[in-house]
């Protein structure tokens, strides 16, 4: 599994992975349309946040002891691994934080339940929720493994590209990432 650490148009870290999303499944016909409706809402959360989310996530299957990160290679191999190592830290406490939020919000979503039609709110929020767990928990994991930080050139040329302000070059070499590491809609991730 490839995992990427690259800098997006606002020139913040973003982490994400080549695989695609996957969906949940529920087998409970009633669940059924209550979950289906809150995956909806949830793909309507900005790419760049939930394929950060899902990439978390990803790293709770991970056996392998050393996992390949791939980068711009426009810092040393040790300013790399301190930067990944605070975002990690970084991303563990925002997610504590939503965690507990949720966690208070879930009593109230519950009172919908008088209201007629599926409690789209709750199955949003246990969605949500269940996400964000999964992500911390991967966080975690990610935090007790090695990492092999790999520099790219395509990430390379998009982060100097990123510093010249050269928009016109973006697409191209955003199409260029999408096909050497076969990644869709990487646009909406470092980009718009």
């Amino acid at each position: 599994m490839k995992f990427f650490f690259v800098r997006d148009y606002s020139r913040k870290y973003r982490y994400f992975s080549a695989e695609t999303l996957n969906q949940i499944k529920v087998k409970s016909s009633r669940w059924k349309e209550i979950w289906e409706l809150a995956k909806k809402k949830l793909m309507l959360m900005p790419q760049k946040v939930l394929r950060q989310e899902l990439a978390f996530g990803k790293a709770l299957k991970l056996e392998e002891e050393k996992i390949q990160v791939f980068h711009a290679g426009q810092l040393e191999e040790k300013k790399i691994k301190s930067k990944f190592y605070f975002f990690l830290q970084r991303q563990r406490t925002k997610h504590i934080f939503l965690l507990t939020g949720e966690v208070l919000l879930l009593p109230i979503s519950g009172l919908a339940v008088i209201l007629p039609g599926p409690n789209v709110f709750f199955g949003y929020l246990a969605l949500l929720m269940i996400t964000h767990w999964q992500a911390l928990k991967g966080i975690n994991r990610l935090l007790m493994k090695e990492h092999e930080f790999i520099p790219s050139s395509f990430f390379r040329d998009w982060e100097q590209t990123l510093e010249s302000n050269r928009e016109e070059s973006f697409g191209p070499i955003l199409k260029k990432i999408e096909k050497e590491y076969n990644l869709q809609d990487i646009r909406k991730v470092l980009w718009r």
